[in-house]
């Protein structure tokens, strides 16, 4: 016996512009009989959340499936798979769109691993409850929520991924912090025991793009906050993000970001009474933001 719930859709040609169009999605538990082979002309994500199967890999290997694991099924490539006897929990979604290409650029679609495994299936399941959730019939906000979903699943699945906790997440959090000092890409692979190579592969792998790229986007970042929350002279930023030629690094960020550090400035600023803080923001640390309370004889709001 197997439970299954499907649903399929045909976003129009605008929600294909969207870059991401959901076509469809399911959830299915039990002794689910055996998909394949066969060949599609778009992306699926196969979660599997509960339970063990099988995956023949393209040259005929037969690969055990554990959960939680994910299938990828990418266009194009041939695939056959099924769960044990015993069965399995499965959740899938169809999708498509022009930016399956850079997410399969950055990592986030694997083509030539096709089964990964997974550390927690919650937060991609929750992104599949949501497109279930947008999916009942006459919502006319479904293929744009569905659409936005499957971002925050391919997201979600990154994020989840059994094989970069250990090593990579470790390698891009070390560099994230010190990414504001003045040091070489070489030199950070020092730091880390690794050569330059093992290390554009580790960041490669985690973050989707090389090492000097990484550091530069948390540098820039982080010059960013400093322009539109303090009124430290641009020299002074240039410093504090590794940066001891003031000219080279407005340059540098007027190239990446569009506008020199001035006018970013004066496209952020704000008027503060009494002056702007003089105390630097915290990235790791940032405020909560809570609601306000209902003052005293109000009642609450239904929502």
């Amino acid at each position: 016996m197997y439970h299954t719930w499907m649903r399929f859709f045909t976003p129009s040609p605008h929600h294909h512009r969207l870059g991401l169009a959901c076509l469809g999605v399911g959830l299915q538990h039990g002794a689910l009989p055996t998909v394949g082979p066969r060949t599609l002309d778009h992306h699926v994500a196969v979660l599997i959340n509960a339970g063990s199967g099988w995956f023949h890999t393209t040259d005929g290997r037969r690969t055990a499936v554990t959960a939680p694991s994910l299938i990828w099924l990418t266009p194009g490539i041939p695939h056959h798979y099924g769960a044990d006897p015993t069965g399995w929990d499965e959740s899938f979604v169809d999708f498509t769109g022009p930016a399956t290409t850079t997410y399969t650029e950055l990592g986030y679609i694997e083509p030539d691993r096709p089964l990964v495994p997974l550390t927690d299936t919650s937060g991609p399941r929750a992104a599949v409850s949501r497109i279930v959730r947008a999916a009942h019939r006459g919502n006319p906000l479904l293929d744009v929520e569905a659409g936005a979903a499957v971002h925050e699943l391919l997201v979600s699945l990154r994020r989840a991924r059994a094989d970069t906790g250990p090593d990579g997440d470790s390698v891009l959090k070390a560099l994230a912090r010190e990414a504001c000092r003045p040091l070489s890409v070489a030199e950070h692979a020092a730091r880390h025991n690794m050569t330059p190579a093992e290390l554009r592969t580790a960041v490669r792998r985690g973050a989707g793009c090389s090492p000097k790229d990484y550091l530069l986007s948390i540098r820039l970042g982080r010059a960013k906050e400093l322009l539109a929350a303090t009124d430290l002279p641009v020299a002074a930023v240039a410093r504090r993000v590794g940066y001891d030629d003031p000219a080279y690094f407005s340059r540098l960020f007027a190239r990446r970001v569009g506008t020199a550090p001035v006018r970013f400035r004066e496209q952020q600023a704000h008027s503060v009474p009494g002056g702007w803080s003089d105390r630097v923001p915290d990235p790791d640390h940032p405020p909560m933001v809570t609601p306000p309370q209902p003052g005293p004889g109000t009642l609450p709001q239904r929502p």
